[in-house]
């Protein structure tokens, strides 16, 4: 059986980690800050993965990311997906060799040539879609660019549109739930249909693991991704993983 996998991912610019709530950012603190309050030997136990996405808007800043991402590569010995600013393939090259396994693309995500490209050189499993989203009395509008841009693809068509890309799986990102902790809305998956084959990271809402245990519970869910940096520091994922656990959801079991 394909096991589950819980994800935790980090929001970074110029040197200092972001809270992101409904993608309003809020600094958090820097990588030394982050070490003090997340034991990576604990990380790497109580997730499968993380993503680290840029979610600067200045292009000088790729550089510096890639250091972050080496830093990680150092310290936490899971796969490591990087995103934001992949807007060529020199970038997207730069996010491997600096230790990427996977890269999270949002703003070009319907460049099909782009995605080609990057598909052609490192595989389509390296290309994870994401699509961030509102829920607007039960008609989604897709937003790119950390929200600030609608795509005009319709709710109908949307996943039709996705599943013929060259990418491994898609990321949602629910908006209105985006850093709240009040829970996933789960409304979007009602849309996505039955024969839709592409794994799926739902992301927005996690506040605690029971958060975590109603979406594992859905079929269409194959992963979920919690950015919410204040509800799990200390033990709180390896804690939360451990419930889980003891609810038979099937996540691998590193401890």
């Amino acid at each position: 059986m394909i096991k589950k996998r819980l994800i935790f991912t980090l929001l970074f610019e110029k040197d200092s980690f972001f809270l992101s709530r409904n993608f309003r950012l809020q600094k958090i603190g820097n990588y030394d800050w982050l070490k003090k309050n997340y034991d990576f030997s604990v990380i790497t136990e109580s997730v499968d993965e993380i993503i680290l996405l840029n979610v600067s808007r200045d292009e000088n800043e790729i550089q510096n990311f890639c250091e972050i991402i080496k830093t990680f590569t150092k310290e936490c010995f899971i796969p490591i997906s990087a995103g934001g600013k992949i807007s060529s393939l020199d970038v997207a090259k730069k996010y491997i060799q600096s230790g990427a396994d996977k890269l999270v693309i949002n703003s070009n995500l319907f460049k099909k040539n782009l995605l080609k490209k990057i598909a052609n050189t490192f595989g389509e499993q390296s290309i994870v879609g994401s699509l961030d989203y509102m829920n607007i009395n039960d008609n989604f509008i897709f937003y790119k660019k950390n929200g600030s841009t609608k795509i005009n693809i319709k709710t109908k068509n949307i996943f039709d549109t996705l599943a013929k890309l060259p990418i491994g799986e898609i990321i949602l990102n629910s908006i209105d739930m985006d850093g709240t902790s009040n829970g996933f809305d789960f409304s979007i998956l009602k849309r996505i249909p039955k024969n839709f084959q592409k794994p799926i990271i739902y992301a927005g809402g996690a506040g605690n693991y029971k958060h975590l245990l109603d979406a594992f519970k859905k079929k269409e869910i194959d992963s979920i991704s919690t950015a919410n940096l204040l509800n799990f520091v200390g033990d709180g994922l390896q804690e939360a993983r451990k419930q889980l656990i003891k609810k038979n959801i099937k996540l691998a079991k590193w401890i």
